[in-house]
């Protein structure tokens, strides 16, 4: 997303209506007595367990392996599936059971006091190698099942995409493990491999809502939305539910939309524009974004797995579809939405405005969704080439003034903001990334979003690889504007 102007002549009056928004939902850390910790949302302790919220889902521990819980109400965290705009809209939640605890012992024994079992996990992989009866089996993917479900609650999506490759090794016909490993590839954006997965699953449980509804998102982040409607339709009449519902309805507005849009393609893009557009500034878009692919590439050094979609509108179709704020001057939540009416070739400012929101497609899918909205806008807004210089003075003054921005209450979704906090956000947010990038270089900032990506919060990113929190980094931008600019 995309805010035009970053005037900022009324500032000091923007950080006070700022400081008024609602920062959402509170943080809470679980410490295990492994001495891993968890971020989560919503943490509750009851009846022997330990539930809670994470982007992930909600997921539920023995209370025998939690060492203790912090309620933290000072500081917010974003909602679980909001945690950037890219999502904002189509939130993708794990299959239903995926996030339960297993009730096989096999299960049960592999986590024990907040760390897999390796060793129980080797010996049963072993005796399955040995005699893979139908009991090994079993007792195999509980326990696979069980590692990977706390992998994923920890964040780590790779190791826990291994677990469960492990247990289709042994199994490759389970569609629980089939739904599971799809799950993280779309997370992942690997649309083409969660959707080979989810065919396999298909087969063998042809009248799963879970199978359908994981093939919506898969055919919606592929570009093909008439084959996600058929999927979420038929998701719906098997086992309707609001989230099912909710895409259901965004899916059949944008195919509406895009019944007669032309099309083009090359090999990073799949364009689709209203006939409105006149063909030369589509051709001239795709060239554009194209140019700008390898250099994003290189310097987040992430190549995103499958073509990204772009829309062209006419401005009141753009608003009407988006549902976007009338501040914003694009949107990109998966697929890159610019509203061109009234141009016939390429613009400096619409060729910034795709630079812009391409570094979103980069950054949203290198980190699996969960990039903060602030590094997302800062990052992007300094890929298009904007810097600090006209609001450094400005900003400055207002941390002076100890009305600085603060990065934990805009991690989540700035859709419902005011223009003028909107305003103060994309800049404060662009001076941080300035900072980070020119102090400590594009090597940092790569290592932050891995963090994070590996599920880190973004605060523990920014102190594990710049040792400073988000206090001593807006200290360090502070010092920054005024030593580069004043």
């Amino acid at each position: 997303m995309r805010f035009p102007a970053a005037r900022l002549t009324r500032l000091l009056v923007l950080l006070c209506l700022a400081s008024a928004i609602p920062a959402g939902v509170f943080a809470d850390t679980i410490y295990l007595k492994s001495g891993r910790k968890i971020t989560a949302a919503h943490v509750v302790e009851e009846n022997g367990q330990v539930s809670y919220e994470t982007s992930a889902g909600r997921f539920s521990f023995p209370e025998s392996i939690v060492d203790h819980v912090v309620h933290d109400a000072t500081s917010p965290a974003p909602a679980p599936g909001r945690t950037s705009d890219r999502a904002a809209n189509l939130p993708i939640a794990p299959p239903a059971g995926l996030a339960a605890p297993s009730g096989d012992a096999a299960g049960s024994s592999a986590v024990r006091d907040g760390s897999i079992d390796n060793d129980l996990l080797s010996k049963l992989e072993s005796e399955a190698e040995a005699s893979p009866t139908p009991t090994a089996v079993a007792r195999v993917v509980a326990a696979e099942s069980a590692a990977a479900q706390f992998e994923i609650s920890v964040g780590d999506f790779d190791r826990a995409l291994a677990r469960y490759n492990a247990g289709l090794r042994f199994d490759h016909e389970n569609a629980g493990l089939l739904m599971g490993s799809a799950y993280l590839h779309l997370r992942r954006s690997e649309y083409t491999a969660a959707l080979d997965l989810l065919d396999r699953a298909r087969r063998i449980d042809p009248d799963s809502a879970e199978v359908a509804k994981l093939s919506g998102w898969a055919y919606y982040g592929l570009n093909r939305v008439d084959d996600a409607v058929t999927q979420w339709k038929r998701a719906m009449e098997l086992k309707p539910d609001s989230e099912t519902e909710r895409a259901l309805e965004k899916a059949e507005r944008d195919a509406q939309e895009e019944a007669e849009y032309r099309e083009g393609e090359t090999a990073h893009f799949r364009l689709k524009y209203n006939g409105d557009a006149a063909p030369e500034l589509a051709e001239a878009v795709l060239k554009t974004l194209e140019s700008e692919f390898d250099e994003i590439s290189a310097t987040l050094n992430y190549v995103p797995p499958e073509p990204i979609g772009v829309i062209l509108y006419t401005n009141q179709t753009f608003t009407d579809i988006t549902r976007a704020p009338s501040w914003s001057g694009a949107l990109n939540d998966g697929r890159i939405r610019v509203p061109v009416e009234g141009l016939i070739s390429m613009t400096d400012e619409l060729a910034r405005v795709l630079k812009h929101e391409l570094t979103h497609s980069f950054v949203g899918q290198k980190t699996g969704g969960r990039c903060p909205v602030w590094l997302q806008e800062g990052i992007a807004q300094y890929m298009e080439g904007k810097r600090s210089r006209v609001n450094a003075g400005t900003l400055t003054a207002a941390y002076e003034n100890h009305m600085e921005f603060s990065l934990l209450s805009y991690e989540s979704s700035w859709l419902n903001l005011p223009r003028d906090a909107a305003s103060n956000a994309y800049a404060w947010s662009l001076a941080v990334v300035e900072t980070i990038m020119t102090e400590n270089g594009v090597d940092d900032l790569e290592r932050i979003l891995d963090r994070i990506a590996a599920g880190s919060s973004t605060e523990d990113a920014t102190r594990a690889v710049l040792h400073e929190d988000y206090s001593e980094l807006m200290l360090s931008t502070a010092q920054f504007l005024r030593k580069a600019y004043l």
